[in-house]
């Protein structure tokens, strides 16, 4: 008898705990329902501002169910609406325009900079890279054909004359043969920079030789060009998208340094978490190598064989490479008005 008066008395407070709050949590779906489906500003002022009120509703209604252990199905049902309030209300609904917009004015730049010592070194093993490749070949110009890949050297090498080695400089090419070889070295440059961001997880080793080898490539070639007296002018070739792509490549590399050090050197994480937390970083940063090796392409294809004065040469790759700076690196002191 005492026990159907106590399951009597708990349908009873559970009836009445539905009828005085019910009306608040299907207001409130309804209302999420439609916001949900279509936009925000379907809703009048009114329920734009009944939303968090409702959603404060539906957790009081919720923390009251779960201290008086009420029925399962609607604690259940209170957790579900109020999850997605929360979602709502405070969850990240940022449109394709907005995330495309954050990632070039903010996530990016802040990526590239916080792989600043990384970077530093990438830049480095490059000029140490090409110091190598220059005095290799100069000692010993054998170790062109070592270096640097027929297919890469597009018939260039230290026994090319003077003219031949000019007549790539400024003789351009058909247009077919522009877009192949922009189509060509993009590729190159890619998987390069890919190589050296995805095997960075090897402890870093392979990126750094990467890196180093890529740089070492770039100084056989100047030894070539330089021993024919050509070495200012091959510059100006070069730097009209090398300064981008040199820049991309170095980043990607830092990239790769970053997950593979974190891998080796965790820290007080586990090395999953360590590689997760630098593979954040480290990916920004690659979405962004590939948007600079698309420009390093068109640079690449259009500018250095239709280009054919050294000074503009020189002042567009110059003017790239300043470009990039400022993006990353003073950009955010001019935003917040600190530099």
């Amino acid at each position: 008898m005492t026990l159907q008066a106590g399951t009597d008395a708990v349908r009873q407070s559970l009836a009445s705990f539905r009828q005085e709050r019910e009306a608040d949590w299907k207001a409130f779906e309804a209302l999420l329902s439609r916001v949900e489906k279509r936009a925000p500003r379907t809703l009048s002022e009114d329920e734009l501002l009944a939303l968090p009120l409702l959603y404060r509703s539906a957790l009081s209604s919720l923390s009251v169910a779960r201290a008086t252990s009420l029925d399962s199905a609607l604690i259940a049902y209170l957790e579900a609406l109020s999850l997605r309030g929360y979602f709502y209300l405070y969850g990240a609904r940022r449109g394709l325009r907005q995330r495309v917009g954050d990632f070039f004015l903010r996530d990016w730049p802040a990526a590239v900079r916080d792989l600043w010592r990384e970077t530093s070194v990438s830049v480095a093993l490059t000029v140490v890279g090409a110091i190598a490749g220059y005095w290799l070949v100069a000692s010993d110009k054998r170790w062109y054909d070592a270096i640097i890949a027929p297919t890469l050297a597009g018939g260039r090498n230290p026994d090319s004359s003077v003219e031949v080695l000019r007549s790539v400089l400024y003789d351009g090419g058909s247009s077919h043969f522009l877009s192949g070889f922009a189509a060509y070295l993009f590729t190159h440059n890619t998987q390069v920079a890919i190589l050296a961001f995805a095997l960075g997880f090897a402890f870093a080793v392979p990126s750094v030789l990467i890196i180093l080898m890529n740089g070492c490539m770039l100084g056989a070639l100047f030894q070539v060009y330089a021993a024919k007296g050509l070495g200012f002018e091959l510059g100006g070739w070069l730097s009209i998208h090398g300064t981008t792509e040199l820049f991309a490549i170095a980043l990607a590399g830092a990239a790769g340094m970053r997950i593979g050090t974190r891998i080796a050197f965790p820290g007080e994480l586990t090395r999953m978490a360590a590689a997760a937390q630098a593979g954040r970083v480290a990916a920004t940063a690659m979405v962004g190598v590939m948007v600079m090796l698309l420009f390093a392409g068109l640079l690449e294809g259009i500018g250095r064989q239709t280009i054919t004065s050294d000074a503009t040469r020189y002042a567009i790759g110059g003017g790239m490479l300043a470009l990039w700076i400022a993006y990353f690196y003073l950009f955010r002191l001019v935003r917040h008005g600190n530099g």
